[in-house]
């Protein structure tokens, strides 16, 4: 009789110990001072240029205004993509800063000047060469700020947000996207944060370990238009869902055989 009391406490107790242990929060350990790895200094050659060397394409949208305009002082929200995405202003370039769609010719249709061939330019090429043509014969000493506004990057996995977020300046930094989206959860492993970038079919992974204080210098986590970031669990985290897995499968036979073991010791008593 002892030995199946003792067995019942026994069996209780390891099921408890099993949903306990499943409690732990993982807490990431972020920016430590470490050696250089040969990872890091291996790609240390690499240009962190972002977007800037972006070379716009059809379909692209792209904010033009005239920051000579003194209306974008006082009102600096832009207007959004028109559905036919083409022209959403008027007969002129506003200080607010209208949007208009690249044709699949690589023209960009603007009030005065009409088509401009932007295709294959850079943001600032393409800025300079409608600066040009709007000084020329329309506009006195313009300046026009020009952005491409549909360049994006993908987060997915242990984050707080995930989805896409848009690259709203040239460099924006793996860090400074991760803040955007929430920062990373407490599953996260802050360690192996996957950057996919390139050729779909031939693509590019980054392994970057935010655990490093180095790795804010690396040009690698200046991020590119539509590249993944992928953030997985942590070790820990991994191991506490296949615990998890095994207490959902265990608990209902473990309650019977513990109920079980329970009413025969009564009964032999």
């Amino acid at each position: 009789m002892r030995f199946y009391t003792a067995l019942a406490t026994t069996l209780l107790l390891f099921g408890i110990l099993i949903i306990s242990s499943c409690s732990y929060k993982q807490q990431q350990v972020l920016f430590q001072q470490m050696p250089a790895t040969a990872d890091t200094a291996r790609h240390a050659y690499a240009a962190g240029s972002g977007t800037s060397d972006y070379h716009i394409r059809s379909q692209d949208i792209l904010q033009v205004r005239n920051l000579q305009n003194a209306q974008y002082i006082v009102d600096q929200t832009p207007s959004a993509v028109s559905s036919a995405g083409g022209n959403t202003g008027g007969g002129t370039i506003a200080g607010t800063g209208q949007t208009y769609k690249v044709e699949d010719d690589g023209t960009v249709a603007l009030p005065l000047i009409g088509h401009v061939p932007v295709a294959g330019l850079t943001r600032a090429e393409a800025a300079a060469k409608i600066e040009g043509l709007y000084r020329k014969d329309v506009l006195k000493d313009p300046i026009i700020d020009l952005r491409i506004v549909n360049l994006k990057v993908t987060i997915l996995g242990e984050i707080k947000a995930q989805g896409n977020f848009p690259l709203v300046k040239d460099r924006t930094s793996l860090v400074e996207m991760i803040g955007e989206a929430g920062g990373l959860t407490e599953k996260a492993d802050e360690k192996t944060i996957k950057i996919i970038r390139g050729d779909p079919s031939k693509p590019e992974v980054t392994t970057v370990d935010l655990s490093n204080l180095k790795t804010l210098a690396d040009p690698r986590i200046i991020l590119q238009n539509n590249d993944i970031i992928y953030i997985a669990q942590n070790k820990r985290a991994v191991k506490n869902d296949q615990l998890q897995n095994v207490t959902t499968t265990l608990s209902p036979a473990l309650i019977i055989l513990n109920t079980a073991l329970i009413i025969y010791t009564l009964i032999r008593r």
